[in-house]
């Protein structure tokens, strides 16, 4: 039950409220409080599982990409990199910033990549030169389309959740989402249907076992 509640809520642009309304038809009465409490302490759980199980299969590209997301009237800055899958929120848009994601990625991954794509903020640039000045950069917006479409979902969560309250909030969240998200981000139209299945299938046996639940 718990499990189902946190992937409802994080594979889905769902409200807590409509979560709990969706638990409420299968018969499961609970509040939309305590989903957000499961979503916390179990989604964080399974979302450090899924990382630590994707790491194995991380390629020698890193697309790196930032997008604002305005809390209280102030901007802040959501980065993000995808493969390997990381967020870190911060107020600033500039090569101390773009440092700052770099060495948390880094610290996580424990090696450079080959390629670094993003964007042509100046900013990844200035921050490379001193943090992994061996690496590759190809900054073109077009070549950056895989992180720039990796932001939809959050722009979908922020109108659910009528924006986010605080800083700490944004990254809380996304650091749960994200990972559980982008485990059932499968591509549809360029797959044959069954590829499609099959790929689905094995995300959802992923989930099962990271979730300690026995495959229907």
């Amino acid at each position: 039950m718990i499990a189902r509640a946190v992937w409802l809520y994080f594979r889905f642009p769902l409200s807590l409220r409509m979560v709990e309304d969706m638990l409420a038809e299968r018969g499961i009465t609970v509040s939309h409080q305590t989903i957000r409490l499961w979503a916390e302490k179990f989604g964080r759980l399974f979302a450090n599982n899924i990382r630590r199980r994707s790491v194995s299969r991380l390629g020698d590209k890193w697309h790196l990409d930032e997008v604002v997301v305005t809390v209280r009237g102030k901007k802040q800055w959501l980065w993000r990199a995808v493969d390997p899958l990381d967020v870190l929120v911060q107020s600033r848009r500039n090569a101390k910033a773009a440092k700052r994601l770099m060495r948390k990625l880094l610290k996580r991954q424990g090696h450079t990549p080959r390629v670094m794509i993003t964007d042509e903020l100046r900013s990844y640039n200035a921050a490379k030169r001193d943090i992994m000045p061996g690496v590759e950069h190809r900054s073109h917006k077009g070549l950056n389309n895989r992180a720039e479409n990796s932001h939809q979902p959050i722009r979908r969560r922020e109108r659910i959740m009528k924006r986010f309250k605080s800083p700490r909030q944004l990254q809380r969240f996304v650091s749960i989402h994200d990972p559980i998200a982008n485990l059932f981000h499968i591509p549809r139209h360029d797959i044959p249907s069954h590829h499609h299945r099959e790929l689905r299938g094995a995300a959802m046996q992923m989930w099962s076992e990271i979730a300690h639940l026995q495959a229907a």
